[in-house]
């Protein structure tokens, strides 16, 4: 169980911050850019929620936990050390991108093909989530050049590439299961 008793605590004044294997790196480092882009997922998905329905709101409150899930195990470096870890470390497993690719079809079941490019907008749920897509593409990006330069676990990068794809289905859901996207037209203002 996590106790937070004092939020401050100075340790990172001088501009590093310690990784859950207790290492201290550089604020900057990718692996803190890393999972630090996967807490903004989170915030960005925290704002979605205000606009979601009872069962959009519980499968945003799912992602929300996963989402924790990644930044612990993006925190904890080190991988084939897992084993000698005092308590088994967190790590995405492939049911929880599993459970995306189920949620994604049955999405999409009730979607019509898209036949255009769709722009980020329509209502208040589908701006948002469209906002969570990039923000996950970004923090997939960077999980990614993370895992040329350290190892990480291939679930996380899977579980990021499989996540902004249900923020794109969902954001077509919530724009009317697709009725009310908002269709790009190309060269319109020419």
């Amino acid at each position: 169980m996590v106790v937070l008793n004092k939020i401050y605590t100075r340790t990172g004044d001088q501009g590093e911050t310690a990784l859950g294997n207790g290492a201290r790196v550089a604020k900057f480092s990718p692996r803190v850019t890393a999972y630090g882009t996967v807490d903004e997922v989170n915030a960005t998905l925290g704002l979605a929620r205000l606009h979601a329905g009872p069962d959009t709101d519980a499968a945003l409150a799912r992602i929300q936990n996963d989402l924790f899930d990644l930044g612990a195990d993006l925190c904890r470096p080190e991988m084939d050390r897992d084993a000698d870890a005092p308590y088994p470390p967190l790590r995405i497993a492939p049911a929880q991108t599993d459970r995306l690719e189920a949620e994604i079809d049955a999405m999409n079941a009730r979607l019509e093909p898209l036949r255009s490019f769709i722009l980020p907008g329509g209502s208040a749920l589908s701006a948002h989530l469209h906002l969570c897509r990039t923000v996950a593409r970004r923090a997939e990006r960077l999980v990614v050049d993370l895992a040329n330069q350290e190892a990480v676990n291939p679930d996380a990068v899977r579980y990021l590439n499989r996540l902004s794809d249900w923020f794109f289905v969902a954001a077509r859901m919530a724009n009317d299961a697709g009725r009310a996207d908002v269709l790009w037209v190309p060269g319109a203002n020419r």
